[in-house]
C-alpha cells in the first residue's frame, strides 16, 4: 500500500561533489557488473564499500552467477529490479530474489554463500551493496532476510515523487530494515519529468545518488543516466533537492561514517591487518558458518 503524503522542504540543498561513472568489472564466475563504488571511494563514502549495478537481457552476461565465496566484516544488500536469483549458504539457509525484491545479508563472523541466478533468458538488472559493520559487530551471527518487493514499504508525495524505502526512515515512513550503526538510508525514487524531490539528510552523513534511469538536476548540476552523483557535505545544507530532466528513477543512499579503520582483502572487511589474516585462516580451517 503507498502512503500519501505532502513533500517536506529542504532550506539548503548539499551540491554534487563529483561524478562517477564506475567501472566496467568481471566478478564471481564471468557477470558482467559496473562498480560505481569502487575501493579508493571507500573512506569518502563511510559506511559504504562497494555499489555494483548489474543489467543485461543476454543470458551470457550473467548465466555463470556467484558460486560459492566467503564473507566477514560487513552487510551485503542486493536489490533486484528484474530477474530471479537463488540464494544458498553454509548455514543452510536459502532464498529466492524475484523481481522488485530485496535479500539484506549479514555476514558478521563469516558465512559462504552462493548467488546463482534461475532464469536462462531475459533481462537480470539490479544492485548490490556493500555496507561495513562496527568493529563492535564484525563477529556477530550471520543473519538474512528476505524482503518480496510488496513488504517494502512506499509512499508518494504531492509534488509526484515515488518512493519505496529499502532502508532508514523519512517523512516518517521507516523501511524494511534499520541499523543504529551506521544509520543507513536508501530509498529507490521515481521522479516524472519536471517533478522535483527534497530529502531531508542528518549532518555529517554520507551520500550519494545513482541515476539509473532519465537525467537528474542536482542543486543546478545534470546528473546523467549510469552516473552517481557524490554529495557535499555543506555545513549549512539540511538536505537535498533532486529535480527530474527527463522521466528518472534514481537510487539516494546515506549513512553516518563509522570513522573506523578499514583493512580489506577481497570478501573480507576488518579493521586490522591481522584481523585480515584470522579472517583468511578461519576460512581454510572450515570455521565459517
Amino acid at each position: 500500500m503507498t502512503q500519501q503524503l505532502k513533500a517536506e522542504s529542504v532550506t539548503k540543498s548539499r551540491g554534487v561533489e563529483r561524478l562517477v561513472g564506475g567501472q566496467f568489472v568481471m566478478d564471481g564466475a564471468g557477470v558482467k557488473i559496473n562498480r560505481v563504488l569502487t575501493g579508493p571511494l571507500q573512506r569518502r563514502l563511510d559506511p559504504f564499500l562497494m555499489l555494483d549495478a548489474f543489467g543485461s537481457d543476454k543470458a551470457g552476461d550473467y548465466i555463470a552467477g556467484f558460486p560459492s565465496h566467503p564473507h566477514r566484516g560487513f552487510e551485503t544488500v542486493t536489490y533486484m529490479l528484474t530477474g530471479r536469483m537463488r540464494h544458498r549458504d553454509s548455514a543452510g539457509n536459502e532464498g529466492l530474489i524475484t523481481n522488485g525484491g530485496v535479500q539484506w545479508m549479514t555476514a558478521g563472523r563469516g558465512v559462504v554463500h552462493s548467488e546463482m541466478p534461475e532464469q536462462e533468458e531475459g533481462l537480470m538488472e539490479g544492485f548490490q551493496l556493500w555496507l561495513n559493520l562496527p568493529a563492535k559487530d564484525k563477529m556477530t551471527e550471520p543473519w538474512y532476510r528476505d524482503i518480496p518487493n510488496e513488504a517494502l514499504p512506499r509512499f508518494a508525495l504531492d509534488t509526484g515523487a515515488s518512493v519505496q524505502v529499502i532502508a532508514g526512515t523519512t517523512h516518517g515512513v521507516t523501511g524494511a530494515v534499520v541499523r543504529e550503526g551506521t544509520e543507513p538510508l536508501y530509498l529507490d525514487v521515481h521522479l516524472p519529468a519536471g517533478a522535483s524531490f527534497d530529502l531531508p539528510l542528518p549532518a555529517g552523513h554520507n551520500a550519494f545518488v545513482y541515476a539509473y534511469r532519465g537525467e537528474l538536476v542536482v542543486d543546478g548540476k545534470a546528473v546523467p543516466q549510469a552516473r552517481m552523483a557524490i554529495l557535499d557535505n555543506a555545513a549549512d545544507a539540511d538536505g537535498v533537492r533532486i529535480k527530474a530532466a527527463q522521466d528518472s528513477r534514481f537510487l539516494v543512499i546515506a549513512g553516518r561514517p563509522l570513522k573506523e579503520p578499514i583493512a580489506q582483502y577481497g570478501p573480507f572487511v576488518m579493521n586490522t591487518e591481522q584481523e585480515l589474516f584470522q579472517a583468511v585462516e578461519d576460512f581454510r580451517a572450515g570455521r565459517f558458518a
